[in-house]
């Protein structure tokens, strides 16, 4: 049997876990940036990325990412994986407490997974589970009141990753009373560290410290750990202008603001009553080739397109010196970036001009779409115009509005564009992001059949070693075929006022507020 024990705490820490935050140290209400009014309460129904960034404050599933993305147990205290890999047990952790005082037991676990899994719920990761996509789960029991075991049809490397998904609402375990008689959602009854106390449409979404937060202790990090809220109070703040933003956490009016700006984080950083905390993020900017093109079907061609380009130069331009070059596909966080995924091309002008000429390339006008939604598409794009013309490659730039650039990447109607991709937090779906069937999904860029069934193979084994096997492999295969131009993933850049501590931004990107507080006397 595989057996993944992850009790971190001795029972003294637990106990020390377990108590009530003192009034001393919850003083304030702490107040956060959101861009836009949350969707709803319901975890992975209805959501966007404020809702959930709102929700998993309130719920907590069986497990739940690290900072670097990968998955470690939440309210599970340890996990059984059968050696065939189809069935895991979850054992729950002792004295868990909705936050309205009510016991957790693993009839909790069903319920909830009863109400995810039924269609007319519309979750956003069903079909993920039940067979569409990367799990099929074929049964759900609860031996005891303790042990939850989940059975699938057949193994998987991302079952795990699959229920801590942040979209996925975490697949947070929440109370009965969450809905109404009718069976309606009202609101989340959770086990995290706040409960939802006060939601004004358009304005904001107040959360007050959960009584009976039940810490696993362990350090924080990502959404496991100890999760103890230090304030009495958090108030999401709708704001959507980033100027309006800006100036709010420049006076005082917010306390925290998840997500700089690039082009301001000089202004914050010489403020006095600001501190900026940056990470590496877990998205991706790229240059894709559409390799069904007359022209650029040519590997030569693109990668000649490659060689000229100085990427680290584009990066330091792009992101004002925030982020590192980084041409791979997997983020720069992910525990599977190692010594072949840092590798970054360099320019060499004399090669792509030999590429160009034994491809017979005579000065062809390429067409490469931007656009200036995002200012760094579209200065990546007429950053690589003026570097590929030194080798002779004449690219003409055309810029679009972001739902046309978007539906010509989604259609595949296009010879060359800059793109970005939002988080994925395992290897294999950053593969799968990019790579298909170009016949049944246009929008994929890498169609290599043995990439696919390599890209196939990463989903359904779990050995790290293995997986990272794989991995290295697909980098090179990826590089040679060169569909796309990975060029950073990006830096998360949060910030808060000086009177607050504890806050720590992450990959994801998401405000986390508890174990946040205010220095003493503020």
């Amino acid at each position: 049997m595989k057996y993944l024990n992850f009790l971190t705490m001795t029972a003294i820490t637990a106990a020390l876990a377990t108590m009530t935050v003192s009034a001393s140290a919850q003083d304030k209400m702490l107040r956060v940036r959101l861009n836009a009014d949350i969707r709803s309460t319901d975890p992975g129904v209805n959501r966007d990325a404020n809702s959930d960034a709102v929700v998993l404050h309130m719920v907590e599933g069986l497990v739940g990412y690290r900072d670097d993305a990968s998955v470690a147990p939440l309210l599970a205290k340890s996990i059984e994986i059968s050696e065939d890999g189809k069935t895991y047990t979850f054992k729950l952790r002792e004295d868990l407490k909705f936050s309205n005082g009510e016991t957790l037991t693993s009839a909790d676990v069903l319920s909830s997974w009863q109400r995810y899994t039924d269609p007319k719920t519309a979750w956003r990761c069903l079909k993920d589970v039940t067979g569409s996509g990367v799990a099929s789960v074929t049964n759900v029991a609860a031996p005891d009141a303790s042990t939850v075991v989940f059975t699938l049809e057949k193994p998987t490397a991302l079952f795990l990753t699959t229920l801590a998904r942040t979209d996925c609402g975490g697949t947070g375990i929440y109370h009965k009373s969450s809905l109404d008689a009718e069976g309606k959602w009202v609101k989340p009854v959770g086990t995290g560290p706040f409960m939802l106390q006060e939601w004004r449409s358009g304005q904001y979404v107040q959360l007050a410290a959960n009584p009976n937060y039940q810490s696993p202790g362990g350090e924080r990090t990502g959404y496991v750990g100890d999760k103890a809220p230090k304030v009495d109070a958090v108030r999401f703040m709708i704001i959507p202008d980033d100027a309006a933003a800006k100036a709010a956490i420049s006076s005082g009016d917010i306390d925290v603001l998840a997500d700089v700006n690039n082009a301001d984080i000089d202004e914050m950083t010489s403020n006095g009553n600001i501190k900026v905390d940056k990470v590496a993020a877990m998205g991706l900017t790229a240059l894709l080739f559409q390799t069904r093109d007359p022209l650029l079907q040519d590997a030569r061609i693109r990668q000649a397109i490659m060689l000229s380009l100085d990427i680290p130069q584009i990066t330091e331009a792009l992101t004002n010196g925030q982020s590192a070059a980084s041409a791979s596909v997997i983020p720069v966080p992910s525990p599977y970036y190692g010594s072949v995924q840092k590798e970054v091309p360099g320019r060499n002008i004399d090669e792509a001009k030999k590429l160009l000429a034994e491809a017979g390339y005579s000065g062809q006008p390429i067409k490469w779409l931007a656009t200036k939604h995002y200012p760094s598409l579209f200065d990546a794009a007429v950053l690589a115009q003026a570097m590929a013309q030194e080798a002779g490659i004449n690219i003409e730039v055309e810029t679009l509005d972001w739902a046309t650039l978007l539906d010509r990447y989604t259609t595949g109607n296009y010879s060359a564009m800059s793109f970005t991709y939002s988080a994925r937090l395992d290897p294999s779906l950053s593969y799968d992001m990019v790579s298909g069937n170009k016949d049944k999904s246009a929008n994929k860029v890498w169609d290599n059949p043995e990439g696919l069934k390599l890209i196939a193979e990463s989903t359904s084994i779990t050995d790290k070693a293995d997986r990272q096997a794989i991995f290295d492999k697909l980098e090179g295969m990826i590089r040679a075929d060169l569909p796309i131009i990975p060029l950073y993933s990006g830096t998360r850049i949060g910030a808060v006022r000086s009177n607050v501590e504890g806050y720590k931004t992450w990959p994801v990107g998401y405000a986390r507020l508890w174990g946040v507080s205010f220095t003493q006397g503020n």
